[in-house]
């Protein structure tokens, strides 16, 4: 039986939605959703430079939505499943509660 992953925290929340909001960053994630890939493969098919790709795929990594393995010269990244599944608890947390009424005022 899976594990549920602890709750996520609001600054690890904004820092994965802050990495997301960026439409390069979006269309990497995009990319990955159907499994692990080769750097030289998101840049042939993302039309973008090593380096800039480089730095989006950095911020996704730090925000915890990427890991990466190196074999031989290539690094490969892969979406992290938890993170994803974190964000998504930590939304519908929020969901959950948005429709209660306000309190009466004094």
């Amino acid at each position: 039986m899976p594990v549920a992953p602890p709750p996520l925290a609001a600054d690890q929340a904004r820092q994965r939605l802050k990495a997301l909001a960026d439409p390069l960053r979006l269309q990497v994630i995009e990319a990955l959703a159907g499994g692990e890939r080769c750097v030289c493969e998101l840049t042939s098919e993302l039309g973008l430079a090593q380096s800039k790709l480089s730095f989006h795929l950095k911020v996704l990594k730090e925000a915890g939505l990427l890991v990466d393995r190196q074999e031989g010269r290539w690094v490969y990244y892969q979406l992290q499943p938890e993170a994803l599944e974190g964000l998504r608890g930590w939304l519908a947390d929020l969901a959950a509660g948005c429709t209660a009424p306000a309190s009466l005022c004094c």
